[in-house]
């Protein structure tokens, strides 16, 4: 899977690109990933990527050249274009089921004001990660570059973990412990020290559902 990220701030992203699941699924060659600043996608002598909005208003809007130049160069036929704004569709494990099957992704970062709306033109979908505003589109494009990463075949140890995550049966995980045994009085379940893989399977299981039911009722309701 190949991702290119455009954005005003790229600094941003050396952490989590040399991080954890980030970096090994880059090692191993899973991930092909460039992060791409926007200022290079312009063409005046002051590199300008912001400007005044249309009829007033307080802050600064991205412009819509640089966006355009920069997909103009990286896209192909196989490009899936994302833009991170509050306004997208709230990003879920069924969305980054679908979205981690695709093999090349653009994602565009807004911020400031926002993004000059004929930017919009150019997504093939808008992605939001929650109803609240964030400074811009970085840190989004930093979870939505996660989730759809871990999702990739052999990026993880075990495919087992991918299949008992939470949100991946519309449930939340299960409760884990590892030893010792017992910590400041807090046991761990005997049915988890017996051996017994099935009762093991079956507790988990009821866990899950007990959990979900006390915690995100509204994920029960939509599996229904």
């Amino acid at each position: 899977m190949r991702v290119d990220i455009i954005s005003a701030f790229p600094d941003m992203f050396k952490a989590v690109a040399n991080e954890s699941i980030i970096k090994i699924a880059r090692e191993k060659k899973f991930l092909d990933l460039e992060i791409h600043n926007l200022r290079d996608f312009t063409t005046d002598k002051h590199r300008s990527i912001d400007d005044t909005p249309y009829g007033g208003g307080p802050g600064m809007l991205l412009k819509a050249e640089p966006f355009f130049l920069a997909v103009e160069e990286l896209a192909s036929k196989k490009s899936f274009v994302v833009l991170l704004t509050p306004q997208g569709e709230l990003l879920n494990q069924k969305k980054v089921q679908n979205l981690s099957k695709k093999e090349h992704f653009i994602m565009l970062c807004g911020h400031y004001e926002g993004v000059d709306e004929r930017v919009r033109s150019l997504a093939d979908a808008e992605i939001s990660i929650g109803d609240y505003v964030l400074t811009g589109g970085e840190l989004p494009a930093m979870v939505l570059l996660d989730s759809i990463t871990r999702k990739q075949n052999g990026v993880l140890g075990s495919q087992e973990s991918l299949l008992e995550e939470s949100f991946e049966k519309s449930l939340l995980e299960y409760p884990q412990y590892t030893k010792p045994a017992e910590f400041r009085g807090m046991k761990v379940p005997d049915v988890l020290l017996s051996g017994n893989h099935q009762k093991i399977a079956s507790w988990r299981a009821k866990q899950a559902v007990k959990r979900t039911s006390e915690k995100r009722p509204d994920l029960l309701k939509e599996n229904k």
